[in-house]
C-alpha cells in the first residue's frame, strides 16, 4: 500500500499510534497530521462556531495537502493521514453545517484517494472518558454529537464502498500497535540496510549556511533504496564539529558565572566569537576520534555512510583541517564542498538565525565580525581548483566536487538534480581509489 488513512473518535489514540509508527518505521513510513485540527490550531478558530472560515480555510489548504502526499508516494514510502474530510463531512451533517456539506463534492476532487481506511473503534463513552482526560477543551465533542457522526461516517464509507478495516482501540495500546503494523503490513528492519554501493565517509565541508545542513535533512527525508541509488549515501551517521564548539561556548558561560576567565570565546552580537584559534584544530581531534570509533565498531551486515560536516575559514584553514584528519578516516573518504560567495553565507546566516530556538543546529547565527574575520577568505579554491578532482592528504588520495549551491533552493527536484550532479560523479571517483 501507498496510502492509508486512519480515522476515529476523539482521543482514540490516533496522534499517538501514528507517531510511533513514524519512530519505528523511518524507512517506510511518513505521517500527515489531521488537516482540519491542524488548520484550527494554526488559525486559532472556533472548531464548533467558526464554520464558514474553516471551509474556506480547507479549500485554500486542500492543494499543499495532495502535493505532499504525493511526494510522499513519489519518495517510495507509505504515506499514512490521520483523519480525512469524509469525517469533517459527517461532523458537518452532525452539526447541521450546510456549507460545508455542499462544498464537500467540489472540493473533495482536490485529495488523493487512499487504498485503505483503517478505523480505530472505541465506544463514545470511553471516548468522552479519554476527552477529559487529555484536557483539550477546543477539541471536545459531547456525546450526541459523536453518536450522529458516526452515523453520517459509516452512510459516507458505504456509499462508496471504501476499503475500511475496523481495529479495536479498546484494549492495551501494544495490542493496538501489533494490529495496526499487520494491516499496513509494516516489516521492522533491526539493522538498516544499505541499498546499493554507497560511501564509507563523507566529508560535507562550506561556509557557514552554505546549505551543509539543508543537505543532510535532505537525506533524511528520501528512503534508504533511493537515497542509495541515486546518492550513494547508505542509513547514515552525522559527525558535526558545531555541537562541540557550542558546547566550549556554554563551558565559558559557566566559568563566567564562577568568576573565572572565558577560555575559548567572548560574547559578541547576542552570540559568540571565537578567541582561542587552537580550538579549531581541536575540534578536528574530536572529529577523528568520533568517526574513528564508528568506523571501528562491530558493523552489521549492512554497510552505512558516516558524513562528517564543519566549516573553517582563513587562508589555511581547509588545508590545515584536512591534513589533521587521521588517515584511517582519509582512506575511506570522499569530500563534497557546498560552495557559496561570502555575502550569500553571511545573508542565508542572518535569515536562518531565530533567536528563540538558538539552540537548534539549523538556527545558530555565526556574527558579522567573526564571520569576517574567520570565513571572510576560504582557501578551497587554492587547494581545489577544478569542480572534481582529488587532493593529496598526509600521502592519501581523497576525491572531491566543489557543489554550487546558488542560487538557493527548496524544490526538491532542484536540490535533487544539484546533488545528483555532484555526487553521481565523486562516488564513480571514490570507487576507482577504493579499487
Amino acid at each position: 500500500m501507498d496510502y492509508v488513512i486512519v480515522e476515529g473518535l476523539p482521543a482514540v489514540g490516533k496522534s499517538e499510534a501514528l507517531a510511533l509508527l513514524a519512530r519505528f518505521y523511518p524507512e517506510s513510513v511518513r505521517v500527515l497530521p489531521e488537516l482540519v485540527k491542524q488548520i484550527v490550531t494554526r488559525q486559532n478558530l472556533d472548531l464548533l462556531r467558526q464554520r464558514d472560515a474553516l471551509t474556506a480555510a480547507i479549500a485554500a489548504a486542500l492543494p499543499e495537502r495532495r502535493a505532499s502526499i504525493e511526494d510522499i508516494i513519489g519518495r517510495g514510502f507509505l504515506c499514512i493521514e490521520e483523519s480525512h474530510l469524509g469525517v469533517h463531512r459527517a461532523y458537518s451533517l452532525a452539526l447541521g453545517d450546510a456549507a460545508f456539506v455542499d462544498a464537500y463534492d467540489e472540493i473533495c476532487g482536490e485529495v488523493p484517494k487512499p487504498e485503505a481506511f483503517v478505523r480505530l473503534e472505541i465506544p463514545v463513552s470511553r471516548s468522552i472518558e479519554r476527552q477529559r482526560a487529555r484536557a483539550t477543551r477546543p477539541f471536545d465533542v459531547d456525546a450526541p454529537t459523536l453518536e450522529r457522526m458516526l452515523g453520517e461516517l459509516d452512510r459516507w464509507h458505504a456509499d462508496r464502498a471504501t476499503p475500511l478495516f475496523h481495529l479495536d482501540a479498546d484494549r492495551p495500546p501494544d495490542a493496538v500497535l501489533r494490529d495496526l503494523v499487520e494491516i499496513l503490513d509494516l516489516p521492522y528492519c533491526a539493522a538498516r540496510g544499505a541499498l546499493g554501493e554507497a560511501f564509507d565517509v563523507l566529508l560535507l565541508l562550506g561556509r557557514p549556511a552554505s546549505g551543509k545542513s539543508e543537505f543532510v535533512d535532505f537525506m533524511v527525508s528520501l528512503s534508504p533504496s533511493r537515497r542509495a541509488a541515486a546518492f550513494h549515501i547508505a542509513p547514515f551517521d552525522v559527525v558535526d564539529d558545531f555541537p562541540i564548539l557550542w558546547e566550549r561556548f556554554e563551558d565559558d558561560d559557566i566559568w563566567e558565572r564562577l568568576g573565572r576567565r572565558r577560555l575559548h570565546s567572548r560574547r559578541c552580537d547576542g552570540n559568540y566569537a571565537v578567541t582561542d584559534d587552537g580550538l579549531w584544530a581541536f575540534l578536528i581531534e574530536r572529529l577523528n576520534r568520533r568517526v574513528e570509533e564508528i568506523l571501528a565498531s562491530p558493523r552489521p551486515p549492512s554497510r552505512r555512510t558516516v558524513l562528517v560536516e564543519f566549516s573553517r575559514g582563513g587562508p589555511t584553514g581547509y588545508a590545515d583541517a584536512l591534513a589533521r584528519l587521521s588517515p584511517a578516516i582519509l582512506r575511506r573518504a570522499a569530500i563534497l564542498y557546498v560552495s557559496v560567495p561570502f555575502e550569500e553565507s553571511w545573508r542565508r546566516n542572518v535569515a536562518r538565525y531565530d533567536d528563540r530556538r538558538r539552540s537548534g543546529i539549523l538556527t545558530h547565527s555565526v556574527p558579522r565580525e567573526e564571520m569576517e574575520r574567520t570565513y571572510g577568505t576560504d582557501d578551497w579554491p587554492s587547494i581545489a581548483g577544478r569542480s572534481h578532482g582529488s587532493l593529496d592528504i598526509r600521502g592519501v588520495r581523497v576525491p572531491y566536487a566543489t557543489m554550487d549551491n546558488v542560487p538557493e533552493s527548496t524544490d526538491p527536484t532542484v536540490l535533487e538534480a544539484r546533488y545528483a550532479g555532484a555526487l553521481q560523479p565523486l562516488y564513480a571517483a571514490w570507487r576507482n581509489h577504493r579499487a
